[in-house]
């Protein structure tokens, strides 16, 4: 994963402990036709050979859990595996085509099954050796040959045509990038299915954007959303040792830099009251997530001018940053749907940090991306700034804000809306991260170019109505995304 040093540089450095790594279950089988086993001597062991090369390949990546299903040759063995499949508890198939297989060995399969299958067709060899050409060859090679009536059955059988690998067994970085792909897919998939995403209070009460129906999520995604109170925080806050503190406040120091204020007039140098509230909360947010069990948080809450609870839940920022580098999405402002799209980000690989749009420069043709609050810091470009804000504009009270812009390159956006009719909807756009300055403001901040000029890609953005807020993460994946959309049978959208 392009992504997967920098996610360990930043664990390491927070000193928050790594998410472990999430071990999708995959179950594979390959497809031949039992009728020529007795016609070609050794043809069996052959293709038996090339699914093993196949399921080794796949073992390579350390990440994913493996169920070897063998080989289905006709419709008997068909049916038989499908209880097998259905009590495997499986994230993701691959069916292996090894040769021409009827699609009586594939028609019951993809009629029963709801895991998301994909067809994989990887023939051993670049071409045949025409000059020495037999039909044993060409049915050792015959991987796609079947890939049409398979696409045919489906849908006869009422379900969508699978996604497909296409090329070369031996030899073929693009074949092995898409087999990549679908395993991490797959992370996702899992990990949706069984993240405990933490809810404190409300969205702010005039985004009307952002509400959400909790169960609607787990209908949607199946994550359960953990209706948790602020003084679950707060009572660790209170608790919180010198010693505890201390050792938070010398990691903060450590991977933070605290540069003087430039030109923002509400910006100071790091207070030391600021550090010393933001390492108790980071001391009271890491116990609260570890007890709690959560894969995530969004949050919004206020209380009276003065009270601990006001201090605590207006500065979970810092602490949030560094949890959201060790893979534990945290969402401001109760976003529980973009809390969701940082999740998908982050279990891909690519960040998933929290943002919306600032202001544009129409001189340079690019739009500011970013948001105040708590951010991905694994993907930072260079070192994260805090800076002491005199207030948090929008929201009560002041402290240290996290400020940064994401690594220059490729970047993919993605914000989860729901419709009028009660359904989600991914909104998907891919752009270029430049190099250039922010304002020194406190805040994340990220020049974002995008085709074909701002004006004409902001206006298709919007007219697709996203939610304000999205996850902003590295590298191109809008492709990957939409495949994650289709397979949870969301609708999806790609801005172009």
């Amino acid at each position: 994963m392009e992504n997967e040093s920098l996610n360990h540089v930043a664990s390491v450095q927070t000193g928050f402990e790594k998410r472990k790594k999430t071990r999708p279950r995959i179950g594979i089988f390959g497809v031949g036709y039992f009728k020529y086993w007795g016609q070609f001597d050794g043809l069996l062991d052959d293709l038996l050979k090339k699914q093993a090369v196949f399921i080794k390949r796949i073992e390579a990546l350390e990440s994913v859990d493996i169920v070897d299903f063998g080989l289905v040759d006709d419709v008997t063995k068909a049916y038989e595996i499908v209880p097998k499949l259905q009590a495997a508890n499986l994230d993701l198939i691959f069916c292996d085509m090894l040769t021409y297989a009827t699609s009586s060995t594939f028609g019951v399969i993809i009629k029963s099954i709801d895991t998301p299958i994909v067809l994989v067709a990887l023939q051993p060899d670049k071409a045949m050796d025409y000059s020495r050409a037999s039909t044993y060859l060409q049915l050792y090679n015959d991987d796609i040959c079947a890939l049409p009536e398979f696409a045919g059955v489906a849908v006869r059988m009422g379900k969508k045509v699978p996604q497909m690998v296409i090329g070369t067994l031996y030899d073929d970085p693009a074949a092995e990038a898409e087999i990549e792909e679908y395993c991490r897919i797959a992370a996702v998939l899992h990990d949706l299915k069984t993240a405990k995403i933490g809810h404190i209070g409300h969205p702010i009460e005039a985004m009307l954007d952002m509400h959400s129906d909790s169960t609607m999520l787990t209908a949607h995604f199946g994550a359960h959303i953990v209706q948790c109170e602020a003084h679950e925080i707060v009572t660790q806050y209170q608790q919180a040792t010198e010693e505890e503190i201390e050792v938070v406040q010398d990691r903060i120091l450590a991977f933070f830099d605290t540069p003087d204020p430039v030109s923002d007039p509400i910006s100071e140098k790091l207070r030391d009251s600021d550090l010393r509230i933001a390492a108790q909360v980071t001391v009271a947010l890491e116990k609260f997530v570890k007890a709690k069990k959560l894969d995530g948080l969004a949050y919004y809450y206020d209380g009276p001018d003065g009270s601990d609870t006001r201090v605590v839940m207006s500065n979970l920022i810092v602490g949030n940053s560094l949890l959201q580098g060790a893979g534990f999405p945290m969402c401001g402002e109760s976003d529980l749907k973009t809390c969701i799209a940082m999740l998908i980000m982050e279990r891909l690989g690519i960040g998933g940090s929290f943002a919306e749009f600032h202001p544009v420069d129409f001189k340079e043709d690019f739009v500011l991306v970013g948001h105040d609050g708590p951010h991905n810091i694994a993907i930072a470009d260079g070192q994260p700034i805090l800076r002491s804000l005199k207030k948090y504009h929008g929201k009560p009270g002041f402290g240290a804000g996290v400020e940064f812009k994401i690594k220059q390159g490729p970047i993919t956006m993605l914000s989860i809306n729901s419709t009028y009719e009660g359904k989600m909807k991914f909104i998907i756009a891919e752009g270029e991260s430049l190099a250039g300055p922010i304002p020194p403001t406190g805040n994340t901040n990220t020049r974002g170019f995008f085709k074909p000029d701002v004006r004409t890609f902001l206006k298709r953005w919007i007219k697709e109505g996203p939610t304000h807020h999205f996850a902003l993460g590295v590298g191109h994946h809008a492709e990957t995304i939409r495949k994650i959309a289709e397979y949870l049978k969301i609708e999806s959208v790609i801005i172009k």
